[in-house]
């Protein structure tokens, strides 16, 4: 029984760092104080998980260049509260600069971002599942912008998470990434956590936004699908790339890359 237990606690911890990078770590905390002390792992757990994501990781991962992005700010701001509570909303500064310039740009367009995945707040390297490059503080995925039933534009997205509400359902590209062996290409339609408005895409507003992007010297890259970039126009745009079929569906946000 003590052995099942012990198991139970490394698959949690395996599980918390896989999802949170500093959950573990916090659970083995909550597990020496809850020995320690005599107190309840289901109070404490939750009690401690929030006081360090809101009061002491932030300043901490100051120390290893990177910074949160802020949750509730009308302009730039979260999906949903999940990617903070989560810790995958931490960016090198000079990204979060890049994004607050962006935002001073196109405040006038009445654009706002909507961020989903960034990036864990330590170590470059350690990655942020099941992204295959979040792992140094320049990456971040935004929302594209959108269209309401009556062809107004919202800041409202599809789905709850941001990701797998694509704009077309099938594609020459998604089937043959899907036809040569890569799976996963079309799996964040699954992750979705339900679709919970019907939009259309905002063609200008999403083009408005990647070009104010794509302006900054220290852009790299920006991730869209192929038939997308050829739709909104931006054809021209060297730094707009295919991310190959080992990654998924782009054609859901916008994935960027800085220097």
């Amino acid at each position: 029984m003590k052995l099942v237990k012990i198991l139970v606690h490394l698959l949690f911890i395996l599980l918390l760092t896989m999802l949170t990078q500093v959950g573990g770590l916090l659970w083995l905390l909550a597990l020496f104080i809850s020995a320690r002390f005599k107190k309840k792992k289901r109070y404490l757990f939750p009690i401690l998980y929030l006081i360090f994501n809101i009061l002491i990781i932030p300043p901490i991962a100051k120390s290893f260049g990177r910074e949160a992005l802020p949750v509730f700010n009308s302009e730039l701001r979260s999906k949903n509260i999940v990617y903070p509570l989560l810790f995958r909303n931490y960016v090198k500064p000079r990204l979060k600069v890049e994004l607050e310039h962006a935002l001073h740009v196109l405040y006038k367009s009445d654009i706002r971002i909507t961020y989903l995945d960034a990036n864990f707040p330590f170590f470059d390297g350690f990655p942020l599942l099941p992204h295959l490059s979040h792992n140094d503080g320049k990456k971040v995925d935004i929302s594209f912008m959108y269209l309401d039933e009556n062809g107004n534009s919202t800041n409202k997205k599809p789905s709850v998470s941001g990701y797998g509400a694509y704009v077309v359902d099938h594609m020459e590209t998604s089937e043959n990434c899907l036809n040569n062996g890569y799976w996963q290409y079309d799996f964040p339609k699954y992750l979705t956590f339900g679709t919970i408005n019907d939009l259309e895409l905002d063609r200008n507003k999403t083009k408005a936004l990647i070009l104010q992007l794509l302006a900054s010297p220290k852009t790299e890259k920006i991730f869209i699908e192929p038939y997308l970039k050829e739709r909104l126009g931006l054809s021209s745009e060297n730094k707009i790339r295919f991310h190959g079929c080992q990654a998924v569906r782009h054609d859901d946000h916008i994935h960027l890359q800085i220097k």
